[in-house]
């Protein structure tokens, strides 16, 4: 039905991963076959790490970094960018119907967003600070922002920051932040050295890079 095309996307067409195959990882597609017959014709999403079920870290429930495991659009498992793509069954995810395919498209980074929550204890004491304004970072704004946090968002994109205002969601430009080793959490959602380097001299003491 629909596939995102993501900075991942970009990045692997310019040599990362070293993958050859087809892109799109992001996606929302129909059910043609099933060995489940009751997923026939249902609009779907899916997880995209293909896992083993056999290592040590499928075993201990982390089948999501599976040693084994291939990657939808990215890691040895073609990709959404075609007509039809094969997954797991265990992959998949109905969707509602109150959940439209534009919507549908951005669930697989929004889960991600998600696994922060998962990973770290999250409540309206907890200062946190996302870094980067691009999808991701503004999708972990959101997910935070609705768990209660009081979240912040720096970036460097005006009109991107200008969303955050909209959203209620507290934000400041770049330039205009001092460092100060004070938050408890920081989520680096920049994808540069330059962003890790930033956490690390905001963070407090004890506190948490994601």
């Amino acid at each position: 039905r629909q596939a995102g095309i993501c900075a991942t996307d970009l990045e692997i067409v310019r040599g990362y991963m070293g993958f050859r195959g087809v892109l799109g990882h992001e996606f929302v597609a129909d059910v043609e076959q099933a060995p489940d017959k009751a997923l026939l014709g249902k609009r779907v999403v899916g997880e995209i790490n293909v896992a083993c079920a056999q290592c040590d870290l499928c075993m201990s429930g982390l089948r999501t970094h599976c040693r084994n495991r291939s990657v939808v659009g990215i890691l040895n498992h073609d990709g959404a960018f075609a007509d039809l793509l094969r997954l797991p069954t265990v992959n998949l995810h109905v969707l509602p119907d109150s959940v439209d395919d534009d919507h549908a498209v951005f669930v697989e980074p929004l889960a991600a967003a998600f696994q922060v929550l998962k990973q770290v204890a999250i409540d309206s004491r907890k200062w946190v600070t996302v870094l980067g304004d691009g999808r991701l970072g503004l999708l972990c704004a959101q997910v935070l922002r609705n768990a209660g946090c009081p979240v912040r968002v720096i970036g460097r994109h005006p009109d991107k920051l200008t969303l955050c205002e909209k959203w209620q969601i507290r934000h400041r430009p770049l330039n205009e932040i001092t460092p100060r080793h004070d938050q408890d959490v920081v989520v680096d959602c920049t994808g540069s050295a330059a962003g890790f380097e930033l956490a690390m001299q905001m963070v407090r003491p004890r506190g948490t890079i994601v």
